[in-house]
């Protein structure tokens, strides 16, 4: 089944986070994955406010823990880390 990642994300250096997005693209693509949402409009009805949100499309779960834990995703998030503050969760979907 597919799988959904998706990220809340309000981050606090956009120069250091502009790195993390540059190299997280491609790692998601190398597993993949592909941008369904990215920092497009959104509505917070619950929770925690975050200005960027993000969902990726993967063909499994596996395949996107897979990313997550792979090494150029780690080298991505290496940029995140200190840049920003995020929530991420991977869903499989009811397709």
């Amino acid at each position: 089944m597919p799988a959904l990642w998706i990220a809340h994300v309000s981050v606090t250096d956009e120069e250091a986070y502009g790195r993390y997005a540059r190299l997280a693209g491609p790692a998601i693509d190398k597993h993949g994955g592909y941008f369904i949402a990215r920092a497009a409009r959104y509505v917070q009805l619950e929770g925690k406010d975050r200005p960027r949100n993000v969902v990726a499309k993967f063909p499994s779960v596996e395949a996107a823990e897979a990313c997550y834990h792979s090494p150029e995703y780690q080298e991505a998030l290496s940029h995140a880390k200190g840049a920003s503050e995020r929530e991420l969760v991977i869903v499989e979907t009811t397709e």
